[in-house]
């Protein structure tokens, strides 16, 4: 068994790499900086979670139909990831910035060396973030889809 050969899971991964770069080419078109660590980093545009999910469930509808139980399966997949990716990742950021700027404005109660350190705060997307992930996926799913089906 090959796993090139199953294209809704080939698809989600290729979905998710895209997204990833994305993320650092986009940085470095807006803010002129090169991020190489947005490429295994959570957050940003486009959500990579959002593109995999999407990718997986579009491929699935694609190949099995989306009256069928793998693409019922792979939908519900899909919309939980998403929906914790823009609510519950995205509140636990916001917490995160709150924490670090007490931590911040209480730095004179730790010994040198003692204080804690800065929680990561870019963890959940925005709305668009996901919008943007979501339709990327979508695109990359069907079209590995139709790709198969034009070299097979």
């Amino acid at each position: 068994m090959n796993l090139f050969n199953n294209i809704p899971l080939t698809a989600s991964f290729a979905a998710l790499v895209i997204a990833q770069v994305l993320k650092v080419i986009l940085v470095l078109i807006f803010d002129r900086k090169v991020e190489m660590f947005r490429l295994s980093s959570t957050g940003g545009m486009p959500s990579s979670h959002s593109a995999a999910v999407a990718a997986l469930s579009a491929a699935i509808g694609y190949i099995h139909g989306m009256d069928s139980p793998y693409f019922a399966i792979a939908a519900v997949f899909s919309i939980v990831v998403i929906y914790d990716s823009i609510g519950i990742r995205r509140a636990a950021g916001k917490h995160a910035e709150i924490l670090n700027s007490l931590v911040e404005e209480f730095s004179h109660l730790w010994d040198e060396g003692d204080k804690p350190k800065a929680l990561k705060t870019l963890l959940g997307h925005t709305y668009s973030q996901t919008f943007v992930g979501t339709l990327l996926g979508v695109f990359v799913g069907l079209f590995a889809c139709r790709w198969d089906l034009f070299v097979n």
